[in-house]
């Protein structure tokens, strides 16, 4: 079998548009892998506060099934709304960004590559190179560049409000299921410990995903997120046991 030259090895990883597809596609799928992580993680403990605080106080199964879902769905429906206005007013800028760009372009031509070389030049071009470049991303299409370059968007890419609302809603509804279930399923007398063990177990998986998808220490986020659990469930079942003692 004849090995590959290092000219040609060379080549292949020095290619900087195999590069670029891979690395823009793989920090896309990261910025969505993280967020429904944090999603699934605001749906444990929310819901496991919730049913656990509501434990504190009855051990009635239909109590407790009835503020789970209603926690669920109230939830996962803050959860969706919030990130749809949130990502509709990021597009709106991005729209409204585009839409000034576009003007400036057809009203000031020269202006604006005089601009987007300047931006080019101190990204380390020379001031021949970055002219040449400019001109020729000018020619090519003049919006995308001064998009890409001046303002970091990309115009056939921008971001879906709908996509980030489900993602949300999905997210933190996968999340609270596991409370909900732990506390509805089992025998009255496990309800509790099986509650708490698998909610601190899905936390500490949860750090562990999102320490790891932001290249962090996993022990650090693992302690935070199933301490941070922990006293949420102390403090909301204390919370129920003292207000089912007065009978409230």
């Amino acid at each position: 079998m004849t090995e590959p030259t290092h000219d040609e090895d060379h080549d292949h990883d020095e290619d900087p548009d195999h590069d670029e597809a891979h690395g823009g596609t793989l920090g896309s799928r990261l910025n969505w892998l993280r967020a429904a992580v944090l999603g699934a993680n605001d749906g444990i403990v929310s819901t496991a506060g919730l049913v656990v605080g509501v434990a504190g106080a009855t051990g009635d199964r239909a109590a407790l099934f009835t503020a789970g879902i209603a926690g669920l769905l109230a939830g996962s429906m803050s959860m969706a709304a919030g990130e749809y206005v949130s990502v509709s007013t990021q597009r709106d800028s991005e729209l409204a960004a585009l839409a000034t760009e576009k003007r400036e372009l057809r009203e000031r031509p020269e202006a604006e590559l005089e601009e987007l070389t300047g931006l080019l030049e101190q990204r380390g071009l020379s001031r021949e190179v970055a002219r040449d470049a400019a001109e020729q991303l000018t020619e090519r299409d003049a919006l995308r560049a001064h998009a890409s370059v001046e303002l970091g968007i990309d115009p056939d890419d921008l971001t879906n409000p709908w996509h980030a609302a489900w993602a949300s809603f999905l997210a933190f509804t996968a999340g609270a299921l596991l409370p909900l279930l732990a506390i509805v399923l089992p025998p009255a007398s496990w309800r509790l410990t099986v509650t708490v063990v698998s909610v601190l177990a899905a936390l500490a998986l949860t750090g562990w995903s999102s320490a790891r998808l932001g290249a962090a220490d996993p022990r650090r986020a693992v302690l935070r997120n199933t301490g941070g659990g922990a006293l949420a469930m102390a403090v909301t079942y204390a919370a129920g046991a003292l207000l089912g003692a007065a009978g409230v």
